[in-house]
């Protein structure tokens, strides 16, 4: 048996696999609704997305606004309700603009640091967004069940500290999910079955196992779901307890009526975002339905979130006429 070199055989080989080797994914397809690529279902969801993303921004941005020229919300409880508002819109505008993009001018490519990127920001704003609902609940629970201490405890210098805690915590939690998902390798497909960039959808096209990614990735959003979900339960029963002992039932009613408010908030977020989680482990899940909920997991808290943290609280409804009215009048 004879044994030969071929210098062109053996070159073509070497260019062949280092071409395999240093290939990898530079960019990747956002395809949208796969069972929605119509003209016609596209305008209608572009449609709905574009006004609900702008009603978001009207009524939030209001409330920041009203906050900063008003020096009588100055208070802890409304910082607290301008940070929430700041969240709301840097929370939808992570993936509404990117979906509209998508279903207006099928702008589909998004280079490979401009996907993980998105997906960080989306998640972390996620999570400092949940632990700020947390400090909220402390704040109402201390305001109400522990009212003569309340001066002493929520200073404006403790709130700012504990604001900025919850945008660290949100960030640095999503850290570990997003260097596993880094280290991965792209080199096969790139087509994202979502209207942006999402984690799992970008994650299961890697060219390896992606069991611990999935593991960690899972527990990490639980865990930033229903931790935070929890204690805000034990919270408002706390409340609700208090509130029991109140003569006047006008001010039960009120106060069933706020705290009722904020926890369907809670469960609609906290559900469906760990539904979206979990459907990706059942099979046979509609893309369409999963991709829906995901949108709207974006758009109704921020929606609703003006509305039962501000529109219904009279001080803020007051504040915010005078300085339509002062704005209205300056010229």
């Amino acid at each position: 048996m004879q044994f030969f070199f071929n210098p062109q055989k053996t070159f073509e080989v070497i260019m062949t696999n280092t071409t395999l080797t240093m290939s990898s994914v530079q960019q990747f397809i956002v395809v949208g609704l796969p069972g929605f690529q119509d003209h016609e279902s596209k305008l209608l969801f572009s449609v709905i997305f574009l006004i609900a993303y702008l009603l978001i921004c009207l009524g939030n941005l209001s409330i920041i606004v009203t906050f900063m020229l008003d020096e009588s919300l100055h208070k802890p409880m409304y910082a607290l309700i301008c940070t929430l508002a700041i969240f709301d819109i840097c929370y939808s505008s992570s993936t509404v603009p990117r979906a509209l993009a998508v279903l207006m001018f099928d702008s589909n490519v998004v280079s490979f640091a401009a996907c993980f990127a998105q997906i960080y920001i989306f998640h972390a704003v996620g999570s400092s967004q949940a632990f700020l609902f947390m400090l909220m609940a402390y704040d109402r629970f201390v305001a109400i069940c522990n009212p003569l201490l309340y001066p002493t405890i929520m200073t404006s210098r403790v709130i700012l500290k504990q604001i900025a805690l919850c945008w660290l915590c949100g960030f640095i939690t999503l850290i570990i999910p997003l260097i596993l998902a880094l280290r991965l390798p792209f080199c096969g497909p790139n087509k994202v079955t979502h209207l942006y960039c999402d984690h799992t959808s970008v994650v299961r096209l890697a060219c390896a196992d992606i069991s611990v990614n999935s593991i960690v990735t899972l527990i990490v959003c639980l865990s930033v779901i229903f931790i935070p979900l929890a204690y805000n339960l034990y919270s408002y029963t706390r409340i609700i307890t208090s509130v029991l002992k109140i003569a006047s039932s006008e001010g039960r009613t009120k106060a069933f009526s706020t705290c009722g408010s904020h926890l369907v908030v809670m469960f609609i977020t906290s559900f469906t975002a760990a539904g979206v989680y979990i459907s990706y482990r059942i099979p046979g899940t509609s893309e369409d339905m999963r991709i829906l909920a995901a949108v709207l997991q974006t758009i109704i808290p921020p929606l609703l979130n003006p509305v039962i943290y501000c529109l219904r609280n009279k001080e803020i409804r007051d504040s915010i006429v005078k300085t339509v009215k002062r704005c209205i009048i300056s010229p």
